[in-house]
């Protein structure tokens, strides 16, 4: 450079740099505060060729814990007297909330381990309607009353927008900022553009031919990567699915149109899409005096058409004839899909790549303790993280899938009764908060909404922190002696025991 004063370029990453955060001095070198990122604040100010510290008036007590961070990619203790609001605003402040989001994420989900740490309130019309948790980036997009607010993969409410509808009773994130909503009280489905709070696009099932078709409300929705597909029902019961263009907000096809008049016919009640084989699943439960009966159906979305189906009751070629399921949900990870049945609550689980007449393997329970009394007019289930959860009543569960050791692939893939091992995840007292309404995960936590209960109960391990007790080598000796080891939960090992409660501790990652 002219001046003579070395370039930017030519500073080592060891060379110390000072800065003056609010009156209080720091310093540290040029490699920290790239960390950072090339496009932080802090990694242009590590550029600056000036040794006189340069003045940044923000809170310093902050800025410590957030260049500990930088240091040592996790954040300090000190960190826990500052709330995650104030600590994302400093990082963005300084270019460094990606750092930041990793250190604060959460380990992965693992139910046995998961506890309820936090509850998403809405200000207003407490009581939680519908909700989409959205696992790519933790958000959850919540409907209450006719409102939808967002919150971020901090939980930190972000945006609130007042829609024409009185009850919102399905929602789904469709985009950046682009939602779906409808209501089992009013027709049509409506796009709403988050950033304004406008709505954008509705779409409407109707049928020049058929003066039958109009007014026809949703019931379900989900999307995939170019459209929207949304369960239509007609106050006549017609039904249908209709698929949506993301991009012109127009109905451009219909799939399994009926007429609503059997339980064969009524309308879909959950609907799911697997990218991996580019299906659409649609999953209709109705309840009655003489029980449950229901369809699960599957589609090609490419052609439409119904590629296999299954109709509970039957015809009698089931193993369980009689015992229809009171909930299906799919695992997209594995390619399975479960059912929970309703008389004797038993969980089952088939190959969504196997399908045949009979496809299910009923899970069972060897521990005498953890068997269940049955079903009932109450339980739902959600697959997540290749984990099971179960709601029955105002109780709440999970299976987890069990690997033994050495086994191959091609053996894991083969599904049998001893899979999965079922825990409880709350207390008795747990149930009396109310009968569990919904779950979903995302974000490597739970939400669980429950009838009559204002907000959504998160589970899981609270975000950034966890207490992991670090053994040092003579007490590993110690417990590896006899039974006193700390073993992968989800091992199996009849050698092998875990007494991780009872020495009270809780597995988890540091």
């Amino acid at each position: 450079m002219e001046d003579g004063t070395p370039d930017s370029a030519q500073r080592t990453t060891g060379e110390r740099v000072k800065l003056n955060v609010g009156g209080k001095l720091f310093e540290t070198t040029v490699s920290t505060l790239r960390s950072g990122g090339p496009d932080s604040l802090l990694s242009a100010l590590s550029n600056r060729t000036s040794n006189e510290p340069v003045f940044i008036d923000r809170d310093p007590e902050i800025f410590s814990a957030l260049l500990a961070l930088l240091r040592s990619n996790r954040l300090p203790s000190t960190a826990k007297r500052f709330s995650n609001h104030e600590l994302i605003d400093e990082a963005v402040y300084y270019g460094i909330e990606s750092q930041l989001r990793s250190a604060l994420a959460p380990s992965q989900l693992s139910g046995i381990d998961a506890s309820l740490f936090s509850t998403i309130r809405p200000s207003s019309d407490g009581v939680v309607t519908d909700f989409n948790a959205v696992d790519s980036d933790g958000s959850v997009w919540v409907a209450h009353g006719g409102q939808v607010s967002v919150y971020d993969w901090s939980l930190t409410h972000t945006e609130t927008v007042r829609t024409h509808l009185d009850y919102i009773s399905s929602i789904k994130k469709v985009g950046t900022d682009l939602a779906v909503v409808g209501s089992e009280f009013e027709s049509g489905l409506h796009f709403y553009n988050l950033a304004n709070g406008r709505r954008v696009g509705s779409v409407e099932w109707t049928d020049p031919s058929d003066p039958r078709i109009y007014k026809a409300k949703v019931n379900a929705v989900v999307d995939s990567a170019d459209s929207v597909y949304a369960a239509f029902e007609c106050q006549h019961r017609e039904n249908c699915v209709v698929s949506i263009d993301k991009g012109t907000m127009k109905a451009v096809s219909e799939l399994g149109r009926q007429s609503g008049n059997s339980a064969k016919s009524t309308v879909v009640g959950k609907l799911t899409f697997l990218p991996e084989i580019n299906a659409l699943l649609g999953v209709s439960v109705s309840a009655g005096a003489f029980g449950y009966s229901g369809y699960v159906r599957l589609w090609d979305s490419r052609s439409g058409d119904v590629v296999w189906e299954t109709n509970e009751p039957g015809s009698g070629r089931s193993s369980r004839f009689g015992d229809s399921f009171a909930d299906v949900d799919f695992d997209r990870e594995d390619l399975t899909m479960f059912k929970i049945c309703s008389k004797s609550g038993d969980l089952a689980v088939s190959d969504l790549r196997k399908l045949s007449e009979d496809p299910w393997v009923y899970l069972e329970e060897k521990n005498p303790c953890m068997r269940h009394a049955g079903g009932g007019s109450s339980t739902l289930i959600h697959c997540y993280r290749k984990q099971v959860f179960v709601g029955r009543g105002g109780e709440l569960e999970v299976w987890s899938r069990m690997v033994e050791k050495g086994i191959d692939v091609e053996r894991e893939r083969v599904l049998h009764e001893g899979l999965y091992r079922r825990n409880f995840m709350d207390k008795v007292e747990d149930a009396e908060r109310g009968i569990i309404k919904k779950i979903e995960g995302a974000g490597d936590r739970l939400f669980v909404t429950r009838e009559n209960a204002e907000g959504i109960e998160v589970q899981g391990p609270r975000l950034g922190w966890c207490l992991v007790r670090v053994y040092s080598e003579e007490e590993k000796k110690l417990l590896n002696d006899g039974s006193r080891v700390l073993p992968n939960p989800n091992i199996l090992d009849d050698h092998v025991a875990c007494p991780a409660k009872q020495l009270g501790y809780k597995l988890g990652d540091p």
